[in-house]
């Protein structure tokens, strides 16, 4: 679970390989303003996208807790490896039941609207807003980011 401003948002934990702490990323040119630029992991270029810009919301401040969650996407016919710079990643949280909203239609990325687990007995689990990594990228955003010419 994290943040993006207020709103709490979450991804499956089997969708996520890795969590990494924040790192410099080398700049990636002509890039759309939601991609920071690539991370350099152990000789692999992989491209990063800031989930606050895409949302549409201005990037907060680099936070101790904002982290890069690697997640594997299905590009141009294949998995690819693409990381989630998310601010203020607040841990590991369990739904109390299956989502039960679907999704936003003009932001596909996002999915079901779901309830979190009660942290304590007598308190609320709150709202979270689930991502689809499958539906994250459009065709042009995949094509410029893992394109024949140099792909990561």
């Amino acid at each position: 679970m994290f943040y993006i401003g207020p709103g709490r948002f979450a991804l499956p934990l089997s969708a996520v390989e890795r969590v990494l702490p924040l790192a410099r990323l080398a700049p990636l040119p002509g890039a759309p303003y939601f991609v920071p630029g690539l991370l350099d992991l152990h000789g692999e270029a992989i491209p990063v996208i800031d989930l606050s810009r895409l949302a549409g919301t201005p990037p907060d401040a680099v936070r101790y807790d904002t982290r890069i969650l690697l997640v594997e996407v299905p590009a141009l016919g294949r998995m690819r490896r693409l990381g989630l710079q998310a601010e203020h990643v607040a841990g590991v949280l369990e739904l109390a039941a299956e989502p039960f909203a679907p999704g936003v239609v003009a932001a596909p990325w996002l999915g079901a609207l779901a309830r979190g687990a009660a942290p304590a007995p007598g308190l609320d689990g709150g709202l979270l807003q689930l991502l689809d990594p499958a539906r994250l990228l459009a065709p042009e955003t995949e094509a410029l980011l893992f394109g024949e010419t140099g792909a990561p």
